[in-house]
């Protein structure tokens, strides 16, 4: 059995940069982690989607697309109004 190589001195960030898919992959991932936070506040509120889409002002298929991670063309205010329909707020920042 051989040992696995490790990439020393440098971060997945890193090597995700270097293949040049740093961007793309970092939007899946953000949208993951928020269908999953909605998802999650839902079922604490006991909202069901039918609820959820009411108090967003939508449909039900565009809250299945938000709540889709791998689904792209969801806007800043889609999102803000998922986030005010469970009480909490949209906060988005440069680093």
């Amino acid at each position: 059995m051989t040992k696995p190589v490790l990439h020393q001195g440098s971060t997945f960030d890193a090597f995700l940069r270097e293949a040049q898919i740093y961007g793309e992959a970092a939007s899946i991932a953000m949208a993951r982690v928020l269908a999953w936070q909605l998802q999650q506040q839902m079922q604490e509120q006991h909202h069901a989607k039918v609820e959820m889409a009411r108090r967003m002002g939508t449909s039900r298929s565009q809250l299945d697309r938000l709540l889709k991670p791998d689904s792209a063309g969801v806007t800043l205010d889609t999102i803000h109004r998922a986030a005010k329909a469970v009480g909490r707020e949209l906060r988005v920042e440069l680093i």
